[in-house]
């Protein structure tokens, strides 16, 4: 893998990261009453470097498809588990999970977290797949 395909991941990581969190934070807003919610400076920066390690936890583990010799089920496990250790360990380092409230809502919060990570990753699946059927449609 040549340095610009990493450097092309880390840049789409950080990009899709950054993206997530923006949209859980209007998400947040909007259900909370846009009014109601106020986010310090520390909020937006903590916001922006935690969802690039993320995003780039996400993006780096995902060199895992370049294996042939493993199964795509277990690329996905190991794709998900070292992106949700980075993504818990952010969230409890920067308060983002809220331990204090109870199991209940720790649970919402994986759920939630589970959801944004199938849709993505089904998303770049349907996408790298199509892109495969329409170069394998020009060679035959």
């Amino acid at each position: 893998m040549k340095i610009t395909d990493i450097i092309q991941r880390l840049a789409l990581g950080a990009f899709v990261g950054c993206f997530i969190v923006a949209l859980i934070e209007v998400l947040i807003a909007f259900q909370s009453g846009p009014q109601n919610v106020v986010f310090s400076g520390y909020d937006v920066i903590n916001a922006f470097f935690g969802s690039v390690v993320i995003g780039w936890a996400f993006s780096l583990s995902g060199l895992i498809y370049d294996r042939e010799d493993l199964s795509l089920p277990l690329q996905v496990l190991f794709q998900m588990a070292i992106g949700f250790t980075v993504l818990f360990s952010v969230a409890i380092y920067l308060g983002w999970l809220p331990l204090t409230f109870g199991i209940g809502v720790i649970i919402e919060w994986v759920i939630i977290a589970v959801i944004f990570a199938v849709v993505f990753w089904l998303g770049f699946y349907i996408y790298y797949y199509l892109e495969a059927r329409e170069i394998n449609q020009k060679l035959g």
